[in-house]
């Protein structure tokens, strides 16, 4: 298999292919299957899975829920949405429906799980989509919530400072709500849901090409350098030294398992 090429201020990659690389990584599918175990899917149950991506988890979902079961995606891109029909072609117990975490188009009082992966980090307000989750699940319900905070990234070089920097940048310029991981329970609480698990696990990446793929290294430092918060020479200079010898990049994963 061939590396992909590895250039500072490179475009994002494809969002559906890249939200599929995450999950099939030992680290993604090491939470995504503690979540499906302690969110305790039963046979019979509705079960929503908001801002559903490409469908990654449904079939899964849907195996849990068996042929008297439902399973709702709903996910704003059409994109997204196509792949996960895609994906879902022939699970009879699946619906795929066009919305937005901020108005989930589900019945209120009707879901009896419902899980939320790294989508809280992107929206507009948290707190109004963990809102919608409560108004849509049924007393008794349980709900998954799971996002990274990227203040605690952090990544290998002789050059601390602009290890820290580039982290820095991430947090304020790159991702919306990036510190959100960490308020998970606290946000979950004031939304009325009862917490019963908080989990923290840490994706360790010991391949430059790999990260420099999930975490962005020279996407974002790209962009850091071309808005004037990291020296263009130094940036260079921090991203080149990288890909030259052993290299090690992790972040702090938070998971919450809540009650309704």
């Amino acid at each position: 298999m061939a590396r992909m090429s590895s250039t500072l201020g490179a475009p994002r990659p494809d969002q559906a292919s890249y939200m599929l690389r995450a999950a099939a990584g030992d680290a993604g599918r090491a939470y995504k299957q503690q979540m499906l175990d302690l969110l305790d899917v039963r046979a019979g149950q509705t079960v929503l899975d908001a801002g559903c991506g490409p469908g990654t988890d449904l079939p899964a979902l849907a195996e849990r829920v068996g042929g008297s079961g439902t399973v709702i995606g709903v996910d704003r891109d059409p994109a997204m949405l196509r792949q996960a029909r895609e994906r879902t072609h022939g699970l009879q117990r699946v619906q795929i429906r066009e919305g937005d975490v901020h108005d989930l188009p589900v019945e209120p009082g009707t879901v009896d799980r419902a899980k939320i992966d790294r989508v809280l980090m992107h929206v507009a307000d948290p707190a109004d989509a963990l809102a919608q989750l409560h108004r849509a699940t049924r007393p008794g319900a349980r709900i998954g919530l799971a996002e990274p905070d990227w203040d605690t990234l952090i990544v290998d070089a002789e050059d601390l400072e602009t290890s820290r920097a580039f982290t820095r940048y991430t947090t304020a310029e790159v991702v919306r709500n990036a510190t959100v991981g960490r308020s998970l329970a606290r946000l979950a609480v004031q939304a009325g849901f009862h917490v019963e698990t908080v989990l923290a696990t840490t994706p360790v990446f010991r391949d430059f090409h790999e990260a420099d793929h999930m975490l962005g290294l020279g996407r974002n430092m790209g962009k850091a350098i071309a808005e004037d918060h990291i020296d263009r020479s130094r940036g260079d200079r921090w991203f080149a030294g990288l890909s030259q010898g052993p290299f090690y990049a992790s972040f702090t994963l938070v998971s919450v398992i809540c009650s309704r």
